[in-house]
Parts: structure tokens; sequence; C-alpha cells
């Protein structure tokens, strides 16, 4: 059993003891806890909650709900709905903040709330850190009878959500229908199953294959979208000679492709190709995080525009893009965030800018791709002794490495040329997470074993695995 505590929500497996998962005693906590710090800190007793299909869902949602009546909070309920709808809703309805009931890509026996803001984007991490103090305080004076909170559904947004995608001036419905494209897609029989087949028909899609699409929670395999998960996707796109395969995750915040042959876009390239259209009609800035390819680097430099990095974390990106009046931005793991309809990761307006960029190319999807520099990433950890002193060690490497361009904002970045090496700690365990990139799969397994080498070599071998 697992509980995680964090600055973006509260998260865990379903069943056990508290304390130790996301029990009934932990929801009714935390959640009292955020509908308090609502109401004192934006003055407002309304908050929007939307849920994910996943089979914990419905009695989470319950627990939610009833919480927040208790301590006098309305609650705006839109059922089943995506992460990115929630948050639109959240300003629409002049809410103090909204609650989405979702574990991500975590497996079905996770669950968790993630936390909203009056505006509708991830509370910051002081934010964070007082939610979490209140709920550890435990003093909440609970409403009377006369002063319980409402509950109003709405289900409404996923109309809402799909017209401000339509009114989006770089959103080209008349090309997407005229390019009378064949499309296959993976919604994991979550709410990306009620969502995505509805904004591809108001694009105009007449022809959609659906796989996975029943919003039951029984997810027919990792809920991830990576490509090993992806395989039956790609399956159906070949066999039905579709132009492209479209995967979201089971809260509609990451999205990938899978080109006409089958192969995998990358869901690194995801936000490149959103991107690169954006650029064309918008010249701006573009955000992403210290562990996203270089390749939106590269497309934003050739458009004559500033790239910037930021820490990992939506919360981070959000900041940043802002810092910068970025036009666009987004992370590696398939996460669009474009600020012409609101800041958040959301599968759902990048599919609309992905496919008018697709149409109005005349490419396939698999020429699209090659269009872009090509980067591998390769993920690896290493393990270390418990209690041992990571900051430490990274100083060691960072000097090691200081005459080449380098950043500490999260962890350490190392830039070799085009390659590069991201070196984060982890928050819960004792690890070293490394990122590397290069111009192939040999060239970035290389930079990580180099490091991985230097790391040992400083530790003294069997300190680590």
């Amino acid at each position: 059993m697992t509980l995680i505590k964090s600055i973006s929500g509260i998260r865990g497996t379903i069943g056990g003891k508290p304390g130790d998962a996301l029990t009934p005693a932990d929801i009714l906590k935390f959640t009292a806890a955020f509908g308090k710090w609502i109401t004192l800190k934006s003055g407002k007793n309304k908050i929007v909650i939307g849920r994910d299909a996943r089979i914990s869902g419905e009695m989470v949602r319950n627990l939610v709900t009833g919480t927040l009546q208790s301590i006098g909070v309305d609650v705006i309920d839109l059922g089943l709905s995506t992460t990115p709808t929630v948050e639109i809703a959240v300003t629409e309805e002049n809410a103090g903040g909204g609650i989405i009931i979702t574990a991500s890509h975590n497996p079905r026996q996770w669950n968790a709330l993630k936390l909203l803001n009056s505006s509708g984007e991830f509370i910051s991490d002081q934010d964070g850190k007082e939610v979490l103090e209140l709920a550890e305080q435990a003093d909440i004076s609970f409403s009377e009878v006369n002063e319980l909170g409402t509950v109003t559904s709405d289900q409404s947004y996923l109309q809402k959500h799909i017209d401000k995608i339509l009114a989006l001036p770089l959103v080209d419905v008349e090309a997407i229908r005229k390019a009378k494209f064949k499309i296959a897609i993976d919604c994991v029989n979550s709410t990306g199953g009620i969502f995505v087949p509805a904004l591809l028909r108001a694009l105009g899609v007449e022809t959609i294959h659906e796989l996975y699409c029943t919003p039951d929670g029984h997810f027919p395999h990792n809920p991830e979208p990576l490509p090993e998960n992806l395989v039956a996707l790609s399956q159906e796109v070949t066999s039905k000679k579709a132009d492209l395969g479209i995967a979201v995750d089971p809260d509609v915040d990451r999205l990938c492709f899978v080109c006409e042959d089958g192969n995998m876009f990358g869901e690194e390239y995801t936000l490149v190709a959103v991107a690169d259209y954006i650029l064309k009609h918008n010249k701006g800035n573009t955000v992403s995080n210290l562990s996203s390819t270089r390749a939106l680097r590269d497309v934003s430099e050739r458009a004559g525009v500033s790239y910037n990095a930021s820490a990992v974390g939506e919360v981070n990106v959000v900041t940043k893009m802002k810092e910068t009046n970025a036009v666009i931005g987004g992370e590696g793991n398939g996460g669009v965030i474009y600020p012409e309809l609101h800041y958040g990761r959301d599968a759902l307006v990048g599919i609309a800018l992905f496919l008018t960029h697709l149409a109005q190319s005349g490419m396939t999807v698999s020429s699209l791709r090659s269009s872009y520099p090509e980067y591998f990433i390769s993920k690896n950890k290493i393990t270390l002794t418990p209690g041992m002193d990571i900051d430490g060690l990274l100083e060691k490497v960072r000097i090691k490495y200081q005459n080449q361009p380098h950043s500490t904002i999260d962890g350490l970045k190392i830039e070799f040329d085009k390659e590069w090496v991201h070196l984060r700690r982890s928050n819960t365990e004792p690890i070293i997470r490394i990122y590397s990139e290069g111009n192939s799969e040999t060239v970035a397994n290389n930079l990580a074993g180099k490091i991985i080498s230097d790391i040992k070599e400083f530790l003294g071998e069997g300190t680590v695995n």
C-alpha cells in the first residue's frame, strides 16, 4: 500500500490502513484541509470536481463531495470528465478551486486528488505545503445543518470545452474536414472514450476506429501512453489503413500519436510538432522542462524565437511560460500547454492543433515526424545507500563538468553540444534519475553510462546498483 503527499496532490493505492494508502479517512482529511484552504485563500466557497473513469472513482467522488458539503463548500460536479476540462470549468464557474479525482497514468489500483487554485491551475509548492500543514493540524470545524454546502451536477462542459477549442483561430476545422482523415484511437477505457470521439466528430473526422473507449475503468493495458503499451493501437492503424493513431492517458492531459505505418511518432515529439505549427503563425517564446527533448529548442531557434527550460513539473512549466510570455509550452511526456486556451496540459487542444498542422502540411504523419531533428532519450536510475548525501554527490559531478554549459535549477543538467544529461534526485527514494539525450540510442546510452561511471568513481564501487 502506498500514500504519497506532494504539492500536486494526494495519491495512493486504494485499500489498507489510514496513513498507509488512500483510504476514506485520508480522503476526508485532505479534502477537508483543501476545502478550508480554498475558502481562506480565495474567499469563495465553491469548488469544481470531476473524475476519470477508474473503478474507485465514484467511491472517491462520494467521499470528496460529502466532505466538502460538510464544511460548507458548494460543489459543481462535472461527473466523468478530464483534467483540462475541470481546469477550464474552475474559471468559467468563478470557483475558488478544483479537485480532479484521477491518478493520471497510474494503474487502476491507484487514485488521487489533483488540486487546482482559483485560476484552474495546479497549486504552487508553497500552497501545497499550506494544505498539508492544515491537514496535519486536523483543526477543521464542520458546518451545522443549515450551512451545509450544495451539490450541482453539470454535464455541459464536454461541449463547452470542445466549443472553446473550435473557436481558436489556429484550429482549422475546414482543413481537417477536407483531409478526410481516418483515425484510430486508444482511450484506455477512461474518459477519453467520451471526449476524444466527440472532439474528432466536431472537427469533421468521419472515420474513427475506436479501441478501448468504454469508460468503465477496466484498463486493458498499462495506461501510460508509452510505445510498449500501444501495440494494439499500432496494429489497428495498419490493419485499418488509418492515417494515424491517437492515444491519451486516463485523464486526457497526455497525448501521443502513431504514424500511418504503425511506428510511434514519439511522445517527446507531440509538443515539438504542435509548437512548430504554432510558431509558423504566431512568433513567440517556448518552454519545456529540463528533461524534454532538445528538438523543441531546435524548432524554436529555427523560427527565430527563444526557448527556455523549467524545472520538471507542470506548475514549474506554467510559471516559466508566464515569466517569458511563451505562446506554447509543455512537457516531453506528451503534455501540450496552449495558453490561448488555458494554462494546463490538454490533450484535446493538442489533437486539434496537430490535425490542423497535418492537414495544412499535406504530409503523412511519418513524413512530418522525419522533418524534425532526430534525438533519442535514454532513461536510467541508480540506487544509493539510504541517507547518502545526494546533493553533495551532484555537486561533485557539477564541478567535474563545470566548464560545460549546465543548469542547477532542478538537480543538474549538463550540455555537451547538442547532447545533454539530466540528473535529478527522487523525493521518495534514495535514487538519482538520469535522463540523457543524443542523436542515437547508442550515443544517449553511452552518455548515461559515462555519468554513471563518474558517480561510481566518486562513491567507490559497491555503493550503487
